[in-house]
């Protein structure tokens, strides 16, 4: 029997199947790679309070077990690539930055989710800090949309197509790869999307699908390059595949009695 490429990935739930641990799962499935998971928490909606987040976080210990039997299943040979999202707590992101260090990681793509509307102001800067601090560090490429780009960067602003470019130059001086994701923040026909491997820009084009967000669009996107990486892509190719995949997703998406429509993978 063959194994087929195998990804990790370290990454809250979301119950209603749009966003975090559940599309990474559903976009490594489409694109042929095994999935193996670690949840760190639980972003429950509130449907009967204009859906707003209910944040729950996995105990660390529990974390800790998973991680265990996670890395106990594959080699560093078979799994050498880990995509890491929402982790919610300084508290959590102690114990990932630890799991991850048992092992040596040839792609290891951040998602650097900064934000969650769960947590009070000061929780949320506790997590961006310890983000940075062990998180970021490990990275081989890292994925921020338009608001995490600006904050990792330092920008006041990011308008354009070349504001989002100067972003990930400064945010590529401590990550290998840089993903800024345009999405439908940047003015424009065009959702763009760039990637800064150190040396050049190249930039990833196609046309927008209205002007709203998609719910798991960044989560598609990010667990797609894993996807593509673990199965021997270079970042390059890697990319473009994941766009034109998001894209199918978009063009595709699904409508529910939530606020927001998903991407739907199965599309691909």
């Amino acid at each position: 029997m063959s194994t087929p490429p195998v990804a990790y990935v370290i990454a809250g739930s979301e119950a209603t199947g749009g966003a975090g641990f559940q599309v990474d799962l559903k976009t490594y499935q489409q694109l042929g790679v095994y999935g193996v998971g670690t949840l760190s928490c639980i972003v429950a909606f509130d449907p009967s309070n204009n859906w707003g987040h209910r944040f729950h976080p996995i105990p660390r210990d529990i974390i800790e077990e998973q991680i265990e039997v996670s890395l106990a299943c594959f080699d560093a040979s078979v799994m050498d690539t880990v995509k890491i999202g929402m982790l919610g707590t300084p508290n959590t992101i102690d114990a990932v930055a630890q799991g991850l260090s048992q092992r040596k990681w040839k792609n290891v793509v951040v998602d650097p989710v900064l934000i969650c509307k769960g947590q009070e102001p000061g929780a949320a800067l506790d997590t961006d800090n310890a983000l940075r601090e062990k998180v970021l560090p490990l990275a081989t490429v890292v994925t921020p949309n338009v608001f995490e780009a600006k904050t990792l960067s330092g920008m006041d602003t990011i308008e354009t197509v070349e504001d989002l470019e100067e972003a990930a130059k400064r945010i590529g001086e401590s990550v290998p790869y840089v993903v800024a994701k345009g999405g439908v923040e940047i003015a424009g026909d065009e959702a763009v999307d760039v990637l800064w491997d150190g040396k050049e820009l190249t930039r990833f084009t196609a046309p927008k699908v209205g002007q709203q967000r998609v719910s798991g669009a960044g989560c598609t996107i990010a667990a797609a390059i894993t996807a593509e990486l673990a199965k021997g892509a270079d970042i390059a190719k890697a990319v473009d595949a994941a766009k034109k995949f998001v894209t199918n997703g978009i063009n595709a998406r699904v409508s529910a009695n939530t606020p927001f429509d998903t991407v739907w993978q199965g599309a691909n």
